[in-house]
């Protein structure tokens, strides 16, 4: 018995363990980094020792630990001390946010900024570096729009990179232009490459100060696990990370999925590399297109609002599959950012070939964002065992009406098709695309139980919401099993990992609009607190 004497018993009335559909009585007990035991609060109270601490949270949901599927760490690091332009309702309103933020922070060098979205603007017209120019004309500024996909700069950063009416467009890229052949100060897709370069050029000790922050920040929100995707990989970090997990300071555990780009050699080096609990090489990520709003998602079929394009894909479709093929053969998992249908269907296209050329094997392949996708390819996850890797709160992110304008009609009935695709039998796994959008979890949960759109009162398409219990799972053990991690994580079981946090009311309860504001009260990783909001461990 004194094997099993635990450093740590919580108890709660309302304990979601991702076993059933509902929270029951239960008590947890924890050793060293496991739980060791769980069941009635009787049966556990064995497990107390002289020095065991033990906290009763009452009708306070305990759960497994929010598992994000699907974000970028030092992007969204850097967007924590950013200004966040989402509730901008006009051009002026951003630049006087922009203004503002720039006055406060005189130190930055450059000005940055995250989630703009003209299609929320009275105009609804993109706006130019000259406005930009007027409130900072000698200091660069970079503001993403809300999808990441296309960026506002002014003339200051343009000249930094270099960018004159005489560059070409780089490869899956495009430099906005006014008819003379300046550039506007909008960059879409490759093109703001130049310009990120120099803006996220951090010094060491930034690095750190900003990973930090974010360390915190997803303490606080219950975030235990995330996976970290190829993104802007300006912001080389895979060496602050191992700094923070050597020193014992790493509170989230990391999985990492650099690029699928055909050097299979670097990335086996860095699978090597990265194998731990805490931080590990999960996979390979690439983008097959961009996003909706900038016409830049590949369709099957051309654009409703501008018929002369159905967007392009990032790389050609035979290059994709090769690369598929070959880091399939080598056991990788991937993943395939692709929202438009076009682009989901040679993600599925790509992995059913690796499957005819290498075998079946246990691979969990996944897709990312999956907006705009054709019925005949629904069945295909399911089929093929692809993961439905989803942020529902995205469904609320694009203006409604701009976005069906975009897309018609027809295509419209199978956006952000969550529960249809839960229903063919797949896996499912959600997360926010931090920092696209916030990091809070509970967010993205209240969208998939609502699917409330973007004017605040109308359900988009009911049959697609999903119960609270299928959310949750989607946040815990779905990423666990995308992950390989389903022994270790995502559920509340003897003998799992203790990444386990406490919220301050049991969302089973609360009104549903309720949900996005519940604070989380505790998280634990690894059988440590990492966050402990206001003293509520109180014996």
């Amino acid at each position: 018995m004194s094997q099993r004497v635990a450093d740590v018993i919580i108890s709660s009335n309302t304990v979601f363990t991702g076993l059933s559909d509902q929270p029951e009585p239960a008590s947890i007990a924890i050793k060293d980094n496991k739980i060791v035991a769980i069941g009635t609060e009787e049966e556990i109270k064995q497990c107390a020792g002289e020095h065991t601490k033990i906290y009763q949270f009452k009708d306070q949901l305990i759960m497994p630990g929010f598992h994000d599927f699907h974000l970028h760490i030092m992007q969204g690091a850097v967007a924590l001390n950013s200004v966040n332009l989402f509730a901008a309702r006009s051009e002026d309103e951003a630049l006087e946010m922009i203004g503002e933020f720039a006055e406060s922070k005189p130190e930055n060098q450059w000005v940055i900024g995250f989630t703009w979205d003209a299609g929320y603007w009275d105009t609804q017209q993109l706006p130019t570096r000259h406005s930009l120019d007027h409130i900072l004309p000698d200091r660069p500024a970079l503001m993403f729009h809300a999808e990441g996909h296309y960026a506002w700069v002014n003339t200051k950063a343009l000249e930094i990179a270099n960018i004159t009416r005489h560059s070409e467009n780089p490869f899956y890229g495009i430099i906005g232009r006014y008819e003379n052949g300046e550039p506007n100060g909008i960059l879409y897709e490759k093109a703001m490459d130049a310009v990120i370069r120099h803006a996220f050029n951090f010094a060491n000790s930034q690095k750190n100060e900003i990973f930090s922050n974010f360390l915190a920040h997803a303490a606080s929100l219950g975030v235990t696990s995330v996976n970290d995707l190829h993104g802007l990989k300006t912001i080389e970090s895979l060496d602050v990370f191992k700094e923070f997990e050597d020193n014992g300071k790493l509170t989230t555990r990391i999985h990492l999925w650099p690029a699928l780009n055909g050097d299979l050699g670097h990335s086996k080096q860095l699978r090597v590399t990265y194998q731990s609990d805490k931080l590990r090489v999960s996979g390979l990520k690439q983008f097959i297109d961009g996003v909706i709003t900038a016409r830049t998602a590949y369709l099957l079929e051309p654009y409703s609002d501008q018929p002369e394009t159905r967007g392009e894909t990032s790389f050609a479709p035979e290059t994709i599959k090769k690369w598929v093929v070959d880091a399939d053969k080598e056991g990788f998992s991937i993943r395939f950012h692709a929202i438009g249908d076009g682009a989901i269907r040679l993600a599925l296209d790509a992995y059913e070939e690796a499957q005819k050329t290498n075998g079946k094997r246990d691979s969990r392949h996944s897709v990312e964002h999956i907006e705009v996708i054709h019925p005949d390819d629904i069945h295909r996850f399911s089929e093929l065992g692809v993961t439905v890797s989803m942020q529902p709160d995205h469904l609320a992110m694009s203006e409604r009406g701009v976005y069906t304008e975009q897309v018609g009609a027809e295509r419209e009935k199978y956006v952000f098709s969550i529960n249809t695709l839960q229903k063919t039998g797949a896996k499912l796994a959600f997360g926010t695309d931090f920092p696209i959008d916030i990091l809070n979890p509970l967010l993205q949960i209240y969208r998939a139980v609502t699917r409330i759109d973007s004017s605040g009162k109308t359900v988009w398409h009911p049959h697609e919401c999903i119960t609270l219990a299928e959310a949750l799972k989607a946040y815990t053990s779905g990423p666990a099993y995308g992950t390989f991690r389903e022994q270790e994580l995502g559920t509340l079981e003897a003998g799992k990992l203790a990444d386990i946090i406490v919220l301050e009311r049991n969302l089973f309860e609360v009104l549903v609009e309720e949900i996005p504001d519940i604070k989380v009260l505790l998280t634990i990783v690894d059988g440590q607190v990492v966050y402990d909001y206001a003293g509520s461990l109180v014996r």
